[in-house]
């Protein structure tokens, strides 16, 4: 299963805007820049994994495919009227699923956009 594209952030207006009018944090591995959209009906997402981080594309198509698989298991915990952007950094490269997942919910976390799991349940 994959994010629909309602979910993705495809234009570069889009993904100019919230990367100049949007907050940002990070984290060893990955860069989040934020927007709040109040009238949003659910997040949207860019993600982008430049050269440096892999020379060759399998290694970033597989650092995006962690990324859209790590946002599709917590899509319930993200601030829904928001849009986000993903940015890799080199070390991301080195990540398996597992760690990757973690290092995202991390930057999430440290950016507000992730609901706590205790405030949940």
């Amino acid at each position: 299963m994959t994010v629909r594209k309602s979910y993705r952030i495809k234009r570069e207006d889009e993904f100019q805007d919230v990367f100049d009018n949007g907050q940002s944090v990070a984290n060893r591995n990955f860069v989040v820049y934020h927007l709040s959209r109040p009238e949003a009906k659910h997040f949207r997402v860019g993600i982008s994994v430049g050269k440096k981080i892999g020379h060759r594309a399998n290694v970033r198509n597989r650092i995006k495919r962690y990324i859209r698989q790590s946002l599709l298991e917590l899509k319930p915990q993200i601030d829904p009227q928001t849009d986000f952007l993903i940015i890799a950094r080199r070390g991301a490269s080195q990540l398996d699923m597992a760690e990757s997942k973690k290092n995202l919910a991390h930057a999430l976390t440290l950016a507000g956009l992730l609901l706590d799991e205790e405030k949940n349940e």
